[in-house]
């Protein structure tokens, strides 16, 4: 599956993208992605096997140049666990540090999300940014989210140097499909 907008293309992970992705998962720019970093770009190549077949995880290139900056995917949700009808989708996106603040993500995020909700029949939306991430939060708002709630202390991705873990307060957004513009 492919997504296509005026500068970039959304389109399924190759392992020919080892050293792009290696460029920004070598230190991930925010904690929730620190479970992510790469030491090298042979577990870059071994990372990307594993995204292979998730039509949902999607590398962010440049239409020019086909460099992947980033990626985005999402986790579908339904309401039980045995529901077969998943209507709720949590996507997460990261850019490479060098492209941000251009409108890439806007751009990916908003054509991923009209997918979402045109395609796979998304109801609602929602993402979860930590409450020192202004960017995330602007480019949420940017796409027409409502800030739902903010949960203190929520949940851990790193440590403090003593070995405790660091809490990290975090803010929920969301988006129904009534609301998509």
């Amino acid at each position: 599956m492919t997504i296509e907008t005026e500068r970039l293309v959304l389109r399924p992970f190759t392992e020919a993208d080892a050293e792009d992705v290696f460029e920004y998962l070598h230190e991930p720019a925010v904690n929730c992605f620190a479970c992510m970093k790469l030491e090298s770009l042979e577990a870059a190549r071994n990372e990307l096997k594993q995204r292979q077949g998730d039509e949902l995880y999607l590398a962010i290139t440049l239409r020019e140049s086909g460099k992947v900056i980033g990626e985005i995917f999402a986790h579908p949700e339904g309401n039980d666990p045995e529901d077969e009808k998943m209507d709720t989708f949590s996507p997460c996106w990261m850019l490479n540090l060098y492209y941000t603040g251009k409108g890439y993500a806007y751009e990916a995020a908003h054509a991923y999300f009209d997918y979402l909700f045109h395609e796979k029949g998304a109801r609602r939306i929602y993402a979860y940014t930590e409450d020192y991430n202004l960017p995330s939060q602007r480019l949420c708002e940017k796409l027409g989210m409502r800030r739902e709630g903010l949960f203190m202390e929520f949940v851990s991705f790193i440590n403090n140097p003593d070995g405790t873990p660091r809490y990290e307060n975090t803010m929920e957004y969301a988006i129904l499909k009534k609301e998509w513009r």
